[in-house]
């Protein structure tokens, strides 16, 4: 393991446009968005987004250098822009590694570098594990790998943290179904009737915003304001916690072997109240190529200046790996 030191310059490129962009039907009804920008001769990277259900942005296009690097987003399915909106109809983790499968090939990519944090390193390492021939290395930040424990924490242990933010989440629940917040936020997110839906989005996606953050970050509670942001990533998250993540019984961790060989670099907040550093330590014990870089001054979000400087650097790391 090693902590983040002082690095030179590296911080978030200027902001670029996609020179490409479409839909690309995957199945099932569903319609992934897709864009790429960059170099499209360059090093192709593909930036895997979190959630699951947020979506990716125009910010995630900034941590790469544009004259070297092919960056390729998409939106999951029900994600972002991805259609149907907010859709869990034959929206699993086996369905999304197939999904990311039929983009590499519908672009005619040979192979590329995973980029992705929270929800998206565990969608990389799914991939990876599926598709070990096609990742040349990995760049990971805020490990989540979708065990009991985790969920455990995220609705139960924040509380010992983040008290204040616990209790406005259970507040939207009736009484009586606040041991269960899982099972009660679900039947209020999938009822029908947008007066009962959009709140308990808007409770939802407030909670894990304002857990996000080392320092409290009003911008980044802001970025989980949006209704039809809000819908998307309540929805889906609750989905597929109800449903393990949609993760074989001996998870992430018992088919690491099929990845050994790839390079990794792992950058987690020390204080990543999302998804807490021992994930990460427990991922880096399990892989003999992955590096574990410990930021000491940052939370969860990619956007902690600590965090961002490190993954931008990290990337630049990764440019003849």
């Amino acid at each position: 393991m090693t902590y983040s030191r002082p690095m030179p310059r590296h911080d978030l490129f200027p902001d670029i446009a996609p020179y490409d962009s479409g839909y690309l039907p995957v199945g099932d009804g569903h319609e992934l968005y897709w864009e790429q920008a960059g170099n499209p001769a360059g090093r192709t990277v593909l930036f895997l987004h979190g959630g699951p259900g947020a979506g990716a942005g125009a910010v995630h296009r900034r941590f790469f250098d544009p004259e070297h690097w092919r960056v390729v987003l998409f939106d999951q399915r029900g994600a972002g822009r991805s259609r149907p909106h907010a859709s869990i109809a034959a929206n699993t983790t086996p369905h999304l590694v197939r999904d990311i499968e039929t983009l590499r090939q519908a672009l005619g990519i040979g192979d590329w570098l995973l980029f992705g944090g929270s929800w998206g390193s565990t969608l990389a390492l799914a991939y990876a594990q599926a598709h070990p021939e096609r990742v040349r290395a990995m760049i990971l930040r805020g490990i989540f790998l979708g065990r009991p424990r985790e969920l455990d924490w995220f609705f139960h242990g924040l509380a010992h943290v983040f008290p204040d933010a616990h209790a406005a989440f259970l507040s939207h629940l009736p009484e009586a179904e606040r041991d269960d917040p899982l099972g009660a936020y679900g039947r209020l997110l999938f009822d029908p009737d947008p007066a009962i839906h959009l709140p308990a989005a808007r409770a939802w996606s407030a909670y894990e915003g304002t857990c996000s953050t080392l320092i409290p970050a009003p911008a980044a509670v802001a970025g989980f304001a949006q209704d039809r942001a809000v819908i998307g990533l309540a929805r889906i998250e609750a989905h597929y916690f109800r449903h393990g993540l949609f993760l074989p019984p001996e998870g992430l961790l018992g088919a690491m072997e099929r990845i050994a060989h790839i390079p990794c670099t792992i950058v987690q907040g020390r204080y990543d109240m999302i998804c807490p550093s021992e994930s990460a330590w427990d991922l880096s014990r399990h892989w003999p190529r992955a590096t574990l870089v410990m930021v000491p001054d940052a939370g969860h979000s990619a956007l902690e200046p600590g965090i961002r400087r490190r993954l931008v650097a990290c990337v630049e790391e990764m440019r003849d790996a």
